[in-house]
């Protein structure tokens, strides 16, 4: 990506990895909505904080990513997340940022998303530092020291392994679950409505189907998120291109008797968060997970959003390096019970990326994947 709204293909030596790289043959990567920011030129990161940022052209996006290994430097093996051996030959999901392992955050156990000198793949990682394969759009990604990898259960496709960070992203779900929710109205998570569903939306979606989630709603713009969403168990679509606010207040409500225990935005839109507000039930929990990109602020009233109503908020930043195992275990054993390969609708070369960013954005579009292997 040499601007917003424009790629084109360019063509860089195959490095020799330096000792604790490695080289990953990229099988698939997936389009990201902070891609589509990126496309669009929306391109401030982490903004508020220490490391915030802008987006360097030119640069390969991909930053969920499958692949296997093709060269180790320095050596024949090395440690998987979990400390077994990972050799030439082996699937891998490698993480999507570099943490320094070094300043406080890292050394006390935080999200590596908080670390003060953090890298990220297809990011802040632009294609002007050697040796420029810091992204999974292309042939071969390089993989500084120090990221950590992790392996793919044998069982796991690569299509849906391609998920796994975005998977890896629904923890503030797992978050939300452990807050005490005792003011009433069932067992907290009965009840929960996703806002926004298109990939990172839908994986939510999915993790809530599967942890028994008894009340499931999907709210989005496109007609075929909301078909897809029921396929997986929604047991309401609302199309927000279709209604009002108030109306879907309405809809939502008649649906849970008291609103939703967990409300979670995943528009990537910041004037969705007021109404995830709104719609939640008194002492329930929104967790904000789409907005990774500064979308400019958005008004609020805290004494009645948020206080009158005892709702807990929690932020999400990132995944964390903990939870991608977890999520392509999660994967893997529903491979049978849910029909996760549907949620790939595309698979397009590196030559068409325009297309596929594009694509990616539009109705009849779910994850879709770049794929260097197709010509």
């Amino acid at each position: 990506m040499t601007a917003p709204g424009h790629l084109e293909v360019r063509r860089f030596p195959v490095p020799e990895p330096q000792p604790g790289a490695v080289l990953m043959k990229v099988s698939f990567s997936g389009i990201c909505g902070t891609d589509k920011h990126t496309y669009r030129g929306e391109s401030k990161q982490y903004a508020g904080t220490d490391h915030e940022r802008e987006i360097i052209y030119p640069l390969i996006c991909g930053h969920e990513n499958v692949g296997v290994i093709e060269a180790i430097g320095g050596a024949d093996s090395i440690p998987d997340s979990e400390g077994r051996p990972l050799r030439r030959g082996d699937r891998i999901v490698p993480a999507a940022n570099v943490p320094c392992g070094k300043c406080a955050f890292c050394l006390n156990g935080y999200p590596y998303y908080f670390c003060e000198n953090l890298q990220d793949y297809g990011n802040s990682l632009h294609a002007g530092i050697p040796p420029h394969l810091f992204g999974g759009w292309a042939e071969y990604m390089y993989l500084l020291p120090g990221t950590p990898l992790f392996r793919v259960p044998d069982d796991l496709p690569d299509e849906v392994a391609a998920l796994t960070e975005v998977m890896a992203v629904t923890h503030g779900f797992d978050r939300a679950r452990m807050l005490n929710a005792g003011w009433g109205g069932g067992s907290f998570g009965e009840s929960v409505a996703v806002i926004g569903v298109g990939p990172l939306g839908f994986c939510h979606l999915v993790k809530a189907r599967l942890l028994g989630c008894g009340k499931l709603i999907a709210i989005d713009r496109l007609g075929s998120r909301l078909e897809l969403a029921k396929k997986f168990g929604a047991t309401l679509t609302i199309n927000a291109a279709e209604t009002t606010e108030k109306e879907r207040a309405q809809l939502v409500r008649e649906h849970t008797g008291l609103g939703p225990d967990m409300v979670i935005d995943c528009t990537g839109v910041a004037q969705s968060f007021p109404e995830c507000l709104h719609l939640v039930r008194y002492g329930g929990t929104v967790v904000e997970a789409g907005a990774f990109v500064d979308m400019g602020p958005v008004a609020i009233n805290p004494n009645a959003d948020i206080c009158t109503k005892n709702v807990s908020v929690i932020g999400v930043g990132g995944e964390t390096a903990t939870s991608y195992v977890p999520a392509m275990n999660l994967l893997a054993r529903n491979l049978d019970r849910l029909p996760l390969m549907d949620i790939i609708t595309h698979r397009m070369p590196l030559d068409r990326a325009t297309e596929a960013i594009e694509l990616a954005q539009q109705d009849g579009a779910m994850k879709v994947l770049m794929d260097p292997k197709m010509k």
